[in-house]
């Protein structure tokens, strides 16, 4: 079994995931837990969505997986670890 980061597409094998937080559940509509749709991202996804986007941005222009893969800002970074392996790594 795999699972698949919905923002990224990278497939992370079951025996990758020796850490149960590799895979993160995002809500797309933050401060909203309990009506916001959910989706599944590895954890470099989802640091750096809330690294480069207020929890206002995401609210107001960023809900939606298209959005965000969308996103100008995200573009570099999307196009970097498309081709990385790495499950963990540091955002600022």
């Amino acid at each position: 079994m795999t699972t698949t980061c919905e923002l990224c597409g990278r497939v992370v094998p079951d025996d990758r995931i020796d850490d149960p937080r590799v895979i993160q559940e995002h809500h797309l509509r933050p401060e909203e837990r309990a009506e916001s749709p959910t989706v599944e991202l590895c954890r470099p996804c989802h640091d750096q969505i809330h690294t480069v986007f207020s929890n206002d941005e995401l609210r107001a222009s960023y809900d939606t997986i298209d959005a965000l893969q969308s996103a100008d800002r995200l573009a570099e970074y999307l196009d970097w670890i498309r081709n990385s392996d790495l499950l963990d790594i540091k955002t600022d």
